[in-house]
């Protein structure tokens, strides 16, 4: 028995290290993301901890909240080769993964030869991903999925780590293509960008337009976020916890719910994908905060993003006025 507790004894010490170590380096990257990105809290942390979870983030907010600038910050500030793509109706499959080209080598065979796409980085910005036509967003599905690409029969594997950063205009939706259930439930998180306060935006405004513009420097580098990464995985998480994901997630489905209000007004609810990611972005958020474990308040902080955009209302909740985040707040709020 003693000998049980002096072995686990150094493990526990390891990862208790490992964590004060990790939440350290997260808070420097939070301050550094803070000198250029005003009034967004929420949104930072929220991104944060879907890139800690391994996950992809789907931005939605109007025009001029910042959200390239804040993927090009984090590209800059965690060390990862980011990329951006404008998505149109006319982009094509190819436009995204890369082609195969026919060359003539100097004996004068012709092969094949593939020429990667803007795809092959570590973190992808798909800026107005639903103006895409359904067959290029089924292209960047798989490569979001598989963390691979098929290219004329042919598989290649992305980098390590790969994260797709999307954003969605929620106000002009003429020539769009709305993201299908299962795109959408590759997101991690489904983050709604606001406006910012009065405050930071007067923050903004005086420094984003005198002569000396504010830039970041980076702070972590590509392996050592996909150390957090594995970080993440290894905290404990309670049973309470546990108990709580599995009750939240199962009570919005409308087969399974003892709520009268989810029957009447969800047409389809989280799948069990949810619970994964919930469980994910709970981890992450608590090492973000320098804490070694999971609780219930991570878990009620991250339901709304992690579950908006995995569940559907019926015609019944749009005639009643009845949102998605008002039947979230009812599936929370016995936990609060």
């Amino acid at each position: 028995m003693n000998r049980t507790i002096e072995t686990a004894r150094p493990g526990g010490l390891q990862l208790a290290e490992a964590v004060e170590r990790a939440g350290a380096k997260l808070s420097r990257i939070r301050s550094e993301i803070g000198r250029v990105i005003f009034g967004q809290t929420d949104v930072v942390e929220q991104t944060l901890v879907s890139l800690l979870a391994g996950g992809h983030v789907l931005l939605i907010g109007v025009p001029g909240l910042a959200k390239t600038r804040l993927v090009e910050t984090l590209g800059t500030v965690m060390g990862l080769e980011a990329r951006r793509i404008q998505c149109t109706p006319d982009l094509m499959p190819a436009d995204i993964l890369g082609s195969e080209v026919l060359e003539e080598g100097a004996d004068g065979k012709r092969a094949f030869r593939f020429i990667s796409g803007p795809v092959f980085c570590q973190l992808l910005m798909a800026d107005e991903i639903n103006r895409a036509s359904p067959r290029t967003q089924s292209a960047l599905l798989q490569a979001m999925q598989e963390h691979r690409v098929s290219v004329a029969g042919h598989y290649h594997a992305l980098p390590s780590p790969f994260h797709v950063l999307a954003t969605q205009n929620p106000l002009e939706q003429e020539g769009t293509y709305p993201l299908p259930e299962a795109q959408l439930d590759r997101f991690l998180m489904q983050v709604d960008v606001g406006y910012p306060d009065l405050e930071a935006e007067r923050s903004m405004l005086i420094a984003t337009t005198g002569v000396d513009q504010a830039t970041v420097s980076p702070i972590l580098e590509a392996h050592e976020l996909a150390a957090a990464q594995q970080l993440v995985r290894r905290l404990p998480a309670g049973e309470s916890v546990v108990e709580a994901i599995l009750s939240l997630v199962r009570q919005g489905r409308p087969d399974s719910t003892g709520l009268d209000e989810v029957r009447a007004h969800v047409a389809w609810g989280p799948g069990p994908r949810a619970s994964q990611a919930l469980m994910l972005a709970s981890r992450a958020r608590a090492l973000v905060d320098g804490r070694f474990a999971p609780s219930i308040d991570d878990v009620v902080a991250l339901a709304p993003a992690v579950l908006r955009h995995r569940m559907a209302l019926n015609f019944a909740a749009r005639a009643d006025g009845v949102t998605i985040d008002d039947v979230i707040e009812l599936l929370v709020a016995p936990f609060q």
